[in-house]
């Protein structure tokens, strides 16, 4: 039975407030088309009562700043917000499932990972504490340096809807181990779930205006948090595009941002691999999640001598995956988040075949579901490197095929792309794997494998992939900001006036 979508509000200074223009957005469940509930819509009059809000938190006296409090008063709201996650596990996992789309399996292991995350975090807000003032080792003996780890600041946070709680989880939990305040605005294909973590937030009794959550349209809530003065930073994940704009937007203050963006990620498989393992890691790398993945591997270099074999097991494989609605048990693929998402897939599909790509498995609604943003795992060959389904994102479930003759060409045809976020490399020799990973240029590289990910190592890419690294303590350092502060520690006067003081320093500059 499907649990039933709570009706929140506006998430502001500690709060439940109704938007200024009382307007709200139906969730439609993918899976069936139904509207199943509605979430508020903020627009510029409430972002800026959230930023405000989330200033004013940095700005209390001592006792009750969040940017001064101890690192270990920061972990204890943080590991008390994974506390109440995990005890509310299978309801946000199946409110989760039927907002995105994915099958529950995949949420409730998702929602396991925000439990986890916010627990890391809390034990790197712990260590923050003995970092705070790192000495500096210099070659002169008339000063002493140290450097300072300091909060951003006000952070703006916006998240994609294919991990809805856990990208948002990515951000917050850094931001606020750090001792930043922000304001979250999830997408609005899919906030369901990070409306809950307010409630949680109120449940622990996080500070107020410590973390605010607007939920809204990206031109109505979105941009205005982008553009906002009084935001230090901005961390998104989302399109390429709208990467850009964000940019553009926050060019003129010359504000900080980081971003994690789109993606066209190869998987390279060598003809000596074991070709059924090959072919499950080939499907995982492009299916899970629906084929919502950044990362995805949806590009298949596949050596020239197994292609014929790999290709007749990977469309076995492929027939075999249960399509269905999320909440049935082994379920493995469900629908794409939107109408307007399904519309874009069938379109690239549709693209491919007249530039001359033949679809060879998939490529339109399965037949036993009438209802829904369905679209079956799609893999298509005779491509080229100019098609449109070998360049651009897809961000569905659709896998373009070539066949390569040899390692040089292999590495040539898998950096072939303006994106740089993930890559896969499959052979049993590992030491070209290892050297083909230091070919790739792409910030993750999985060896036999595509996709796991992990709290304590970085993720992020290069080229227009986007720049900036979540996880780990990089994930930390993106919400932290370095002061050098010096001292003049000698009992003798500097001498400026009398003569060069530089004689025995000289590898002190001035600036």
């Amino acid at each position: 039975m499907a649990v039933r979508v709570p009706r929140r509000q506006l998430f502001i200074d500690g709060e439940w407030r109704e938007p200024a223009l009382k307007k709200r957005i139906p969730v439609i469940n993918p899976a069936t088309e139904e509207t199943i509930g509605d979430i508020p819509a903020a627009t510029a009059q409430d972002v800026e009562i959230a930023v405000e809000a989330a200033r004013k938190a940095l700005a209390r006296d001592k006792a009750k700043d969040w940017s001064s409090a101890p690192g270990a008063v920061r972990a204890k709201y943080l590991r008390a917000i994974a506390s109440k996650i995990k005890e509310r596990k299978s309801e946000l996992a199946k409110l989760e499932a039927m907002d995105s789309g994915k099958p529950l399996d995949e949420t409730t292991s998702d929602i396991g990972e925000v439990a986890s995350c916010f627990e890391y975090y809390a034990g790197l807000a712990e260590e923050l504490d003995a970092k705070q003032k790192t000495p500096v080792s210099l070659s002169t003996e008339k000063f002493k340096t140290h450097v300072l780890k300091e909060p951003v600041g006000v952070v703006g946070l916006i998240t994609a809807w294919n991990y809805p709680l856990l990208m948002a989880a990515w951000k917050v939990a850094p931001a606020l181990a750090a001792g930043c305040a922000a304001v979250l605005k999830p997408s609005e294909l899919a906030s369901i779930t990070c409306l809950e973590l307010a409630e949680v937030c109120i449940n622990v009794g996080l500070p107020p205006g410590v973390l605010n959550i607007v939920t809204g349209l990206g031109n109505e809530a979105g941009a205005i948090l982008t553009s906002h003065p009084n935001v230090d930073k901005i961390a998104f994940t989302g399109s390429t595009i709208t990467g850009s704009k964000i940019m553009a937007a926050g060019a003129p203050m010359i504000k900080p941002v980081a971003l994690e963006l789109g993606g066209k990620s190869p998987i390279v498989v060598f003809e000596d691999v074991d070709i059924d393992k090959a072919v499950e890691w080939t499907c995982f790398g492009i299916f899970l999640t629906n084929g919502q993945i950044c990362s995805a591997t949806s590009r298949l270099i596949v050596h020239e001598s197994i292609a014929a074999e790999f290709m007749d097991r990977l469309v076995k494989w492929s027939k075999n995956i249960k399509i269905s609605d999320p909440m049935e048990q082994g379920c493995r693929l469900g629908p794409v988040v939107s109408k307007g998402q399904y519309e874009k897939i069938l379109k690239f599909i549709s693209t491919a075949k007249s530039e001359g790509a033949k679809v060879v498995y998939g490529g339109d609604r399965p037949e036993h579901l009438k209802k829904g943003f369905f679209i079956e795992p799609t893999i298509i060959t005779d491509v080229t490197p100019s098609m449109q389904i070998w360049r651009d994102e897809v961000f569905g479930p659709v896998l373009c095929v070539k066949t390569f003759s040899s390692e040089e060409e292999a590495l040539e045809l898998a950096n072939d792309t303006h994106y740089g976020l993930g890559a896969a490399v499959m052979s049993k020799d590992l030491e070209r794997c290892e050297r083909f990973s230091k070919g790739l240029q792409a910030g993750i590289v999985w060896i036999n494998s595509s996709q796991p990910s992990f709290i304590q190592a970085p993720w992020g890419g290069n080229k227009r992939s986007g720049f900036g690294r979540e996880l780990g303590e990089w994930g930390l350092e993106l919400y932290l900001s370095v002061k050098q502060v010096t001292e003049y520690v000698s009992d003798q006067p500097w001498g400026w006036f009398e003569a060069p003081p530089l004689e025995d320093d000289s590898e002190m500059s001035y600036y």
